[in-house]
């Protein structure tokens, strides 16, 4: 039996601007693979109120300062960028906090369907009244992607929201792993949190939860440079990382674009342009880039000894090798197992002497499965309780 694509064929009645803010539900008492039924959790309308009706689009709760794209033309150069990429005509977009919506309406204008996820309710009238004019192809939710799921929290609610959730009422279809997904994320990760974001979707990412609980959901993204050249940096590089081992065994990582800081805006909490603190002259800060990059999940990142169940131990091998990033990878292997060192080098054809952290993400990859293959009763050294740490 086929599995439905992923459509937005159930949205387009009456009323579906989603809102979600009647209800709350407790994420500790939802089990993580399997959190339906949730129906505390209904949509609401939001008072039809125009783009022009609002005094302005400018953020007025406070909330921490986000980027929004506000440039036109960078808008169409990003959506040449995506069609490019991306063949298939069908697209489905999930577009984070777009605020005005000049990069929603360049891609409705390319004829791809969106959902715009936007966290600040100033924004949602004047999204609200643009869904009015496209005919069924954009849908506007009150949700912050960045907050989907949240670990260790109680209360969930708007604009926090379970994937689920949001997922089930936007009719979108789970997709076995081995498929090509047609969603694709677009959106600019929030400076002040990106490495403990990047972190929260690579747990995500490796358990096949939240999102990639659809399937191998493709994330195009504006980040920092400097958190881009962590994502890309090999063993020659000093910025070398779990971080960087963990992504590159993960997805395949394309850098699409290179955009200057300046092209961006950015608000503070009352709706004003954001003060910098940060003192470097204005002149400099303006230098620094954006990339705009493309995460795709593997096909093969899971395998029989590498799966969504034991990924914990692997993120955890590679924390405790980096701690001690100078030690022989003979070192390494008697203290991370019992499982006989020399067999353990013959498998991966490696030379005990070299430095841990010369090993390339393949590498650190099949160090791991190679390890989990031996059938021992303990394979692994370490019996303390994994913890989530963001490093």
């Amino acid at each position: 039996m086929s599995v439905p694509r992923l459509m937005l064929s159930s949205l387009a009645g009456a009323g579906r601007f989603c809102v979600l803010g009647s209800g709350a539900a407790r994420w500790k008492s939802v089990r993580a693979r399997n959190r339906r039924g949730l129906s505390d959790l209904h949509p609401q309308l939001s008072p039809s109120q125009g783009f022009r009706d609002s005094p302005s689009w400018l953020p007025k709760n406070r909330s921490e300062p986000r980027s929004y794209i506000t440039n036109p033309k960078l808008a169409t150069t990003l959506v040449q960028i995506l069609q490019k990429e991306n063949r298939n005509r069908h697209q489905l977009f999930l577009e984070c906090n777009p605020g005005p919506g000049i990069l929603t309406q360049a891609l409705l204008e390319s004829q791809a369907k969106v959902i715009a996820l936007e966290c600040n309710r100033t924004f949602l009238p004047h999204l609200q009244s643009l869904r009015k004019k496209v005919n069924r192809k954009l849908e506007v939710v009150h949700c912050d992607f960045f907050k989907l799921d949240p670990r260790n929290s109680g209360i969930v609610k708007p604009p926090i929201m379970l994937s689920e959730t949001l997922f089930q009422n936007l009719g979108i279809e789970a997709l076995p792993w081995s498929e090509d997904n047609p969603l694709r994320v677009v959106g600019i990760f929030p400076s002040k949190n990106e490495k403990k974001i990047l972190w929260k979707l690579l747990y995500d990412l490796y358990s096949s939860t939240s999102i990639y609980s659809y399937g191998r959901v493709q994330l195009n993204m504006f980040i920092a440079e400097k958190e881009y050249e962590k994502l890309v940096a090999d063993p020659q590089n000093n910025l070398y990382q779990p971080l960087s081992v963990l992504w590159q065994v993960a997805c395949e990582i394309k850098l699409l674009h290179v955009e200057p800081w300046s092209s961006f805006s950015v608000y503070n909490q009352v709706g004003g342009p954001k003060k910098s603190k940060n003192k470097e002259p204005l002149e400099q800060i303006n230098k620094q880039n954006m990339c705009f990059i493309q995460l795709t999940p593997l096909q093969n990142l899971f395998t029989e000894n590498l799966t969504s169940v034991n990924y914990d131990i692997f993120f955890h091998m590679l924390k405790q090798c980096f701690m001690k990033r100078h030690a022989t990878l003979m070192d390494h292997l008697q203290s991370l197992s019992p499982v006989n060192a020399v067999a353990i080098l013959k498998e991966i054809e490696k030379d005990g002497d070299m430095k841990i952290t010369d090993l390339y993400p393949e590498d650190f990859k099949l160090l791991f499965e190679t390890i989990e293959s031996f059938r021992e009763s303990c394979r692994w050294l370490f019996d303390d309780c994994i913890e989530d740490v963001i490093l």
